[in-house]
């Protein structure tokens, strides 16, 4: 089964094929860093406007990468959400209408739930994969979640953050500190300059029961710091940068130990933009340690930032269960991984 995935929840318009006993066979990716960067963030007029004008382009290159034409898809794959409405838009209404086109099955993808499957996607052997049930941290700019995964569709949310997600305070931090857009990337490479022990930040929640993160308050008590310190040097920045990061990686270690001893999981997996974070995967390496002694996964750092392989990944984990979107084409702001649910339709 050849699967075109289509990946257009936020600011990367990203294209992928997937061939059943292939793999991965080409992709193509096109960051709007550059677009939303005056604006210390995303603009969505601007974002939607920008996939519109890449994503044909975009279809035509990665097919003509794997020297195939569109006769050549079995199926096509889009996000549906949760993501920027517009955006979404864009690519359930091209993805649905080339299925269509070409009378082909479509299948609509939930967006974190891509990112969940990515780290299964691979060259891995099967003892290397992790075995149901186990625990996975969906940790990006706009979401933070430990969700319990007992099969493909069956998840339960075991903890959330309550306020910021940690890539958007990651974001919202490094705009305190005046440092480029994106935010997350540059704090970590700011970070590597840092000093630690000259500041201390919060670990939030960790006295609390349960699974729950907050993560506005260390984005407060940057601004705090910051202040008392105005003007700031570079080394103060790093100094900084080095105790949020810290602050976060420690707080996303205790809360996925907590989860791991209460459900008695054995395989964690670690997905979504900040899953590439380096500190964050140095330090979960000590959950594989007596007495916890657990398998940690991730996906490629290619697959941990949106991407359209994912998408096309979870498209074919689908489509192989069964899987068609409707004609009628539902794009959802907002869209719990805990309320999903199968949309078992015509293949056209």
């Amino acid at each position: 089964m050849l699967v075109l995935g289509i990946e257009t929840s936020c600011d990367e318009t990203g294209i992928a094929l997937f061939q059943s006993g292939k793999g991965l066979i080409a992709e193509s990716l096109h960051s709007q860093i550059g677009l939303h960067a005056p604006y210390g963030g995303v603009v969505p007029e601007l974002a939607s406007r920008d996939h519109i004008s890449r994503i044909l382009p975009l279809v035509k290159s990665t097919l003509t990468a794997a020297d195939l034409d569109l006769t050549d898809l079995d199926a096509v794959a889009y996000t549906a959400g949760p993501g920027l409405l517009g955006a979404l838009l864009v690519g359930a209404t091209f993805g649905r209408t080339l299925a269509y086109s070409l009378g082909i099955p479509a299948v609509a993808i939930h967006h974190m739930e891509a990112h969940l499957l990515a780290p299964l996607m691979g060259d891995a052997s099967e003892e290397a994969q992790p075995d149901f049930p186990f625990v996975a941290l969906l940790v990006s700019g706009g979401h933070t979640q430990l969700v319990r995964v007992d099969a493909i569709g069956a998840y339960t949310i075991l903890g959330e953050s309550i306020d910021d997600a940690a890539g958007e305070a990651f974001d919202k931090t490094a705009k305190i500190l005046g440092l480029e857009y994106p935010g997350g990337p540059n704090i970590a490479r700011w970070a590597l300059k840092g000093r630690a022990g000259r500041f201390s930040f919060p670990r939030p929640m960790l006295d609390r029961p349960g699974c729950d993160f907050s993560f506005s308050g260390l984005k407060t008590h940057a601004l705090t710091t910051i202040r008392k310190l105005e003007p700031l040097d570079d080394q103060d920045k790093a100094d900084i940068a080095y105790a949020f990061e810290e602050a976060v990686v420690e707080t996303l270690f205790a809360k996925c130990s907590r989860a791991m001893s209460e459900t008695g999981a054995r395989d964690l997996i670690l997905a979504g933009g900040v899953a590439a974070n380096q500190r964050l995967r140095s330090r979960m390496k000590d959950l594989a340690k007596p007495p916890t002694n657990v398998s940690v996964h991730y996906p490629p750092p290619q697959l941990c930032t949106d991407n359209g392989g994912m998408i096309a990944w979870a498209g074919y984990l689908r489509l192989r269960g069964g899987e068609f979107a409707p004609l009628e084409i539902n794009t959802r702001a907002r869209w719990p991984i805990s309320d999903l649910t199968s949309e078992v339709g015509s293949p056209l």
